[in-house]
């Protein structure tokens, strides 16, 4: 079997890459990147090691595609994934769509012409904004909590966002983007008889991730800490109150490998994937954990809103468990444990990877 990761110089992209040859050496690995972000070029070197083959190509480039021979399967991990590209910083909205949309548009055009199919990385921001900001909430232990006795919008509850919750826009255009991405894959799965997998993953974070905060806050977080780089607090009182789950690529591949073996001839309804209530946390309690880890350092405080932030985030992904048995592996302490290491290993990651 042949499979193409798109992304494959990024973090995910490369993490699944390694975790799929190391269970299934003898799959054949293609990957494509247009190694444009800073820190995927030094990834190069080990993927091919492994004996994975990259190419490189742009998924915004119809052309660059036309020349790629068949596969089996694409996994689509290229993506801008931050939620706030487009509207803040050096990325346009046009180049934020390209990316997002048009670089699965012309994925998806190769499936059809080569009958492989598609598994689509997609996220959590697919979930309406308004609905996610309103939940009435509570601070326990410094981290948000919704209150029990609310009124619970449909596909919320204490264990956190099923796929029953609301995707109305506004969802910020990242979201919108991957959105789109999702209806379009699965039209065309069903359109042109190819097999569709969407699965929509939480905050991904490990060690190797890019240290950005927009591409990773765990791993932006725990790397600037550490090198005692300024950090601080923004929204919500500037408290650092606000709470994400957070999943290892790696525990994704025994559901892709059985996705890749399960050639459904109806495509099914995305499905969420994430860390789930006990891999959360929040920004003050990864606070806490790093000055247990590395000591004291002190963190500022913005009180001021930012655009599509919210309070609390978690990913309910029984539906996953129930479909394909499917919990996350790696518990978060070991997770931050893996970043740390990390970045006492890499004391210049920030800068070899922020551009």
């Amino acid at each position: 079997m042949r499979v193409l990761i798109t992304g494959f110089c990024g973090f995910v992209g490369q993490t699944l890459a390694r975790a799929i040859l190391e269970v299934r050496p003898g799959l054949e690995v293609i990957g494509l990147d247009n190694l444009i972000r800073p820190g995927s070029e030094q990834n190069r070197a080990a993927l091919t090691g492994l004996g994975a083959k990259l190419i490189h190509a742009d998924v915004r480039q119809p052309s660059d595609l036309e020349a790629l021979a068949a596969v089996d399967w694409v996994i689509d991990a290229a993506a801008n994934a931050s939620v706030l590209a487009g509207v803040s910083g050096p990325l346009t909205s046009r180049q934020l769509v390209e990316h997002n949309l048009l670089g699965t548009v012309n994925l998806l055009e190769y499936c059809k012409r080569h009958r492989a199919g598609f598994i689509l990385l997609s996220t959590s921001r697919v979930y309406s904004i308004a609905p996610l900001a309103n939940l009435a909430t509570e601070v326990v232990q410094q981290a948000f909590r919704p209150q029990a006795d609310q009124a619970w919008p449909e596909g919320c509850s204490a264990e956190g966002v099923n796929e029953r919750f609301s995707t109305r826009p506004p969802l910020s255009l990242y979201g919108s983007t991957k959105s789109a991405s999702e209806t379009l894959a699965l039209e065309y799965g069903a359109a042109f008889g190819f097999p569709v997998w969407i699965n929509r993953c939480g905050v991904l974070a490990g060690a190797g991730q890019f240290g950005r905060a927009d591409q990773g806050i765990f791993s932006f977080w725990i790397h600037s800490y550490a090198r005692r780089r300024p950090l601080r607090y923004i929204g919500f009182d500037g408290q650092g109150c606000q709470v994400r789950d957070a999943l290892h690529p790696r525990d994704l591949v025994p559901v892709l490998l059985r996705q890749m073996t399960e050639a459904v001839q109806t495509p099914e309804a995305p499905l969420n994937f994430g860390g789930g209530r006990e891999n959360s946390m929040s920004l003050a309690q990864l606070s806490d954990w790093c000055a247990n880890r590395f000591g004291p350092h002190p963190i500022e405080s913005d009180p001021r809103s930012r655009a599509f932030d919210i309070p609390w985030m978690v990913m309910d992904c029984r539906a996953a468990q129930d479909r394909w048995g499917w919990r996350p592996q790696t518990a978060l302490a070991a997770l931050l444990e893996e970043i740390a290491r990390h970045a006492e290993q890499n004391p210049d990651w920030l800068e070899r990877t922020q551009g």
